[in-house]
């Protein structure tokens, strides 16, 4: 390869922005051996991508993935797409010789991302890598988290709880997105934010989840379908003026779960926990000791050390800012905190890294695929009265 990975992506709201800006910040904290060059963004309406283009830093723009695809110039598409089309575009990517970063969840069903899983298979044989965008694991403290445990600090794992709690659906006159038509996103705080715990909580603890019994639930059945509000506050009847659209998706995910070497666990993810905005929070309860993490403290790692004389016990609060943790050498001084945004650059170095050196990159799509199978058995769950499903 030339001393550049030239990069197309597809998609360019929330989750294309965090993803250019990683492109783009990557190599200048840290040493690449390859620089992401930002060649082509694509998006359906012409004027939009090109204002998006010129925001983001991309040289050129398309107007139909396809054609980015096929362009000579680009030789990784980042899908940042809902997951309707995540399959359709990262087949042909992989087909068309193009590495590819996906976003999370993988696909929409068990089905598709088998699909991909067999297209990733074949493209690794000629050194073409696809990869899974789960970028919690890129939080240092997380990485730190795996490392103790990979260690042995914590023991064998006993238990898990794992939630992801956000509020910005607890409104019911919140407008209508895609995030709420399981046709573009295949499932609602589930698939959203019940993925990212699922991925973190087989990542920490080395297990897979074997089995699985579900509650879904759908708080609000409809929703505005223009960004307009009834005047109610959100309390009351909406008008009739406003048209409303049925949502198709869960509100809450709630699942019990065991694990390959005989952990247990508990998960919840919702957009209805009013005051929580981004807390993913897991807890692993080992024979030696325990780990706790949350998100909206993301640069601080709780670590209980069971092996110590009892008088000295308790949760040690770990500041992960020092040069010696995960990722954080490249950045600021000890106690400068990291955030949200900088996974998505650790998520680029690890990605080109992996490119670089011709060898698989993690999550791969395999890893995607578990999570889905995961996300399919809670769904099977919870429509059959929340009974056992095995995974």
């Amino acid at each position: 390869m030339s001393g550049v990975l030239r990069v197309g992506m597809v998609g360019y709201a929330f989750m294309g922005a965090a993803h250019a800006q990683a492109w783009r910040n990557a190599h200048r904290f840290f040493e690449l051996p390859l620089i992401p060059e930002l060649t082509a963004v694509a998006g359906r309406n012409p004027e939009a991508v090109r204002a998006a283009a010129e925001r983001l830093g991309f040289a050129s723009t398309e107007t139909d993935w396809r054609k980015l695809v096929e362009r000579d110039d680009i030789e990784l598409v980042d899908i940042c797409t809902p997951g309707d089309s995540h399959a359709e575009i990262a087949i042909a990517a992989l087909h068309a010789g193009k590495h590819v970063l996906c976003e999370k969840p993988l696909a929409n069903t068990i089905e598709e991302a088998e699909q991909m899983v067999t297209a990733a298979s074949s493209a690794a044989e000629r050194g073409v890598w696809a990869m899974c965008g789960f970028t919690y694991r890129r939080t240092p403290a997380l990485a730190l988290a795996r490392q103790l445990v990979e260690a042995g600090r914590i023991g064998p794992v006993r238990q898990v709880r794992a939630q992801y709690l956000q509020d910005w659906l607890h409104d019911p006159d919140a407008p209508m997105t895609w995030r709420l038509d399981k046709s573009k996103s295949g499932s609602g705080a589930l698939g959203d934010l019940g993925a990212h715990l699922v991925d973190t909580a087989q990542w920490l603890t080395g297990q897979e989840i074997t089995g699985v019994s579900a509650v879904l639930e759908t708080f609000v059945k409809s929703r505005p379908l223009s960004g307009e509000r009834s005047g109610l506050g959100g309390h009351g009847d909406v008008s009739a003026a406003v048209p409303r659209a049925e949502v198709t998706v869960d509100d809450a995910a709630l699942f019990t779960a065991r694990f390959s070497d005989g952990a247990i666990g508990v998960f919840e993810a919702t957009r209805f926990a009013l005051g929580r905005k981004n807390a993913l929070r897991i807890e692993i309860n080992g024979t030696d000791g325990s780990l706790a993490f949350d998100f909206e403290e993301n640069n601080v790692l709780q670590f209980f050390d069971g092996t110590q004389p009892i008088e000295e016990q308790g949760f040690r609060r770990i500041l992960v800012t020092e040069p010696e943790h995960p990722y954080v050498n490249a950045w600021w001084p000890p106690g400068h905190g990291l955030g949200y945004e900088h996974g998505f650059t650790h998520q680029v170095v690890d990605l080109v890294s992996a490119i670089a050196e011709n060898r698989q990159p993690t999550p791969s799509f395999d890893d995607g695929l578990r999570v889905q199978r995961v996300l399919g058995a809670v769904e099977d769950s919870a429509a059959r009265n929340s009974a056992w499903i095995t995974v």
